[in-house]
C-alpha cells in the first residue's frame, strides 16, 4: 500500500521532466523517463522518484494519511508512461520528432493531471480493465 502522496509527487518530477524533454526535443531525455517509467512498473518501492519522495520528502511532510493505495494501479501506469516515453524516445533518436513531440504531450497530459489534481488516467485505465476482465469472467 502506498502513501498517495508519492505517485503525486513522482508525477510533479516528470511533469517537469517532460516539459524539458518538450522544449529541448532530447530523445536522450525522453530515453532516461522510460527508463524511469520501467523501473516503477517493475516495482514502486525502487523507482527513482519514489525513493527520493521517501527519502528526502516524507519525512518532513508528518504521518501519511490513513487511507493508503494499493500499488497495482500505479505500477499499471507507470507501464503505460513507459509505452508513451519509448515511442517518444524512438521518435525523437529516430529523427521523427513529431512523434515524439505527441507521446511525450500525452505522457505530459496524463503526469500534470496526476500532480495538479490527484487524478491518475492509468490507475483508471487499470481500474476499468479490471472491471472488464471481471464482467467476463463471470459469465
Amino acid at each position: 500500500m502506498l502513501d498517495p502522496r508519492g505517485p503525486r509527487f513522482a508525477a510533479m518530477i516528470t511533469s517537469v521532466v517532460l516539459v524539458v524533454v518538450l522544449i529541448t526535443g532530447s530523445g536522450w531525455l525522453a530515453l532516461a523517463q522510460a527508463v524511469v517509467f520501467a523501473a516503477g512498473a517493475a516495482s514502486i518501492r525502487y523507482a527513482p522518484y519514489s525513493w527520493i519522495y521517501r527519502k528526502f520528502v516524507a519525512r518532513h511532510l508528518g504521518p501519511p494519511p490513513a487511507e493508503r493505495e494499493p500499488s497495482e494501479p500505479v505500477r499499471f501506469a507507470q507501464g503505460v508512461g513507459f509505452a508513451f516515453m519509448a515511442v517518444a524516445a524512438a521518435g525523437y533518436l529516430a529523427g521523427a520528432p513529431l512523434v515524439g513531440l505527441i507521446a511525450t504531450a500525452g505522457a505530459l497530459t496524463a503526469a500534470f493531471l496526476n500532480a495538479a489534481f490527484g487524478l491518475c488516467l492509468g490507475c483508471e485505465m487499470y481500474l476499468l480493465l479490471q472491471r472488464v476482465r471481471a464482467r467476463f469472467s463471470t459469465n
